[in-house]
């Protein structure tokens, strides 16, 4: 089966077919550098790191353009209130936002531009697109005629004559018409300029991402992606003044994931329910925001709830407890591997299902099931913590930590420390389901005192009560005891 990907462009799934055999040319729209990330802002870096990883695994070259967003009203502001130049506020949150990609440990991009370090590809297109009679100066600010670019509108599927002026921003009587947009506009006290044809000012937001694009991929691209909300009018302003420049194709494929939602709303600043990725990974866990969206298709909305939690949670249990599983087997038996040809021979099955799921649109939510189905099949081969193991159970165990490490990379998923991450849900745990710690360790105590005292009707009670409040004994963790999941 070849690749396939939903282009938002034609709104159907087509073959996709590189420019370059074996090579592909890939930009994602990054953050505007003045604040902490929200969550949703993640799902994008996350689902095309897993696009990017699965397009390297199937033999291709990727270069992979991912942008910092330095020059915009937003730093200019929070600048201005700071009393500092805007490249503080731009490099402190550069860095913040490294801190948690890091986090995450996807895989670093080709390249990161910055737009101040691209001015004079700017400037440069923005004289092109003047000299092919697609632009206009009015009063040292330059507009892009909409009028001169005849399938504008055809990626957001939005017509000229139903758009609105007006709503957010005052109309501007100056515009040949009222939905021409800005590409270089003059500077304002108080704000960071640069010299151009048309005056000291700085670039419209749109054009600096066509001018990155040009710059480190050239005139036209396989694959740009970005989240819902671009669509219009950013990437549709993208589409619109790159073609006016350079007269051909801007993008072959256009990849766009759906929003985040908290419960039954979007999120939203001004409903109060955005959570930046640094407070989620501090209280929950990096593998958990991975998880959660690689779970559901990119085109999916998808909500975060407490229940949603718990089913990743539950599902992380199970998946890191095999792997806990197996690593210690292989630990445990010295002598040499037995491999066993039914178990390998399920999992080049479940390769192929997975390898049909990921060329299908990048169905990540497909093959999350399937490596969990993976997992289920190592459980079902009827060893555990307590069983003698054989080397045989070895074979299986280094087929089985091979295969999860292979998903893993393509994911970014299921690298950590086992006992490290079964202690760490454990805790999320009992968070989410405000457990008294204090009052379970004391019952644990009480049971451990009558097992020593051979009081085994109590111990018996002890052991039902826990279980009623969600708690479960367990001899290989810390605390002798871990939270149960739900099955």
């Amino acid at each position: 089966m070849p690749q396939v990907i939903y282009n938002t462009l034609t709104g159907k799934k087509e073959k996709f077919i590189p420019l370059k055999e074996n090579e592909v040319k890939m930009y994602l729209c990054g953050p505007t550098v003045y604040d902490f990330l929200h969550v949703g802002n993640f799902r994008g870096a996350i689902v095309f790191n897993l696009i990017r990883n699965w397009l390297e695994d199937q033999g291709n070259k990727v270069t992979f353009v991912y942008n910092y967003t330095d020059v915009d009203d937003k730093i200019i502001k929070r600048a201005n209130d700071e009393g500092v130049e805007t490249s503080v506020i731009s490099e402190r949150y550069i860095e913040e936002f490294e801190k948690d990609f890091n986090r995450l440990g996807l895989k670093k991009h080709t390249f990161n531009p910055r737009v101040s370090e691209h001015m004079t590809d700017i400037i440069e297109m923005i004289e092109k697109i003047i000299e092919n009679g697609k632009g206009y100066v009015i009063d040292g600010e330059v507009f892009f005629a909409i009028d001169k670019f005849s399938t504008y509108g055809e990626l957001s599927k939005k017509k000229l004559d139903e758009l609105e002026v007006g709503q957010r921003v005052e109309a501007d009587t100056r515009k040949k018409n009222p939905h021409d947009f800005v590409l270089w506009k003059p500077a304002k006290p108080g704000e960071p300029f640069w010299e151009s044809p048309w005056g000291k000012g700085r670039p419209g937001w749109h054009i600096e991402c066509s001018a990155m694009v040009k710059a480190l991929l050239g005139e036209t691209i396989d694959i740009h992606g970005g989240g819902v909300d671009l669509q219009f009018p950013h990437h549709e302003n993208e589409i619109a003044q790159s073609e006016a420049c350079n007269c051909t194709k801007y993008s072959n494929f256009w990849v766009h994931n759906e929003f985040i939602n908290f419960g039954a709303e979007k999120m939203s600043k001004s409903l109060g329910n955005v959570i930046t990725a640094r407070n989620f990974m501090d209280k929950y866990d990096p593998e958990i925001l991975k998880y959660l969206f690689l779970s559901a298709h990119y085109r999916t909305q998808m909500g975060i709830t407490d229940d949603k939690l718990l089913q990743t949670i539950s599902a992380l249990n199970r998946i890191y407890s095999s792997i806990e599983l197996a690593k210690e087997t292989i630990s445990k038996v010295s002598d040499k591997s037995v491999q066993d040809a039914g178990f390998e021979k399920k999992l080049k099955e479940l390769d192929q299902k997975i390898k049909k799921s990921l060329e299908d649109d990048f169905n990540s939510a497909e093959m999350i099931s399937y490596v969990f189905e993976g997992v289920r099949a190592f459980n079902a081969l009827g060893f555990s913590n307590k069983a003698k193991r054989s080397p045989t159970h070895k074979g299986q165990s280094e087929l089985f930590i091979a295969w999860m490490d292979k998903y893993g990379k393509i994911s970014a998923l299921f690298h950590q420390d086992p006992k490290f991450m079964l202690n760490r849900l454990d805790e999320i745990m009992i968070d989410l389901k405000q457990i008294d710690i204090k009052a379970v360790e004391s019952l644990v105590a009480k049971r451990n005192k009558a097992r020593e005292d051979k009081n085994w009707d109590l111990a018996d009670e002890i052991r039902k009560e826990l279980e009623q409040i969600g708690v479960e004994l367990f001899d290989g963790h810390a605390r002798g005891f871990r939270v149960k999941v739900s099955e």
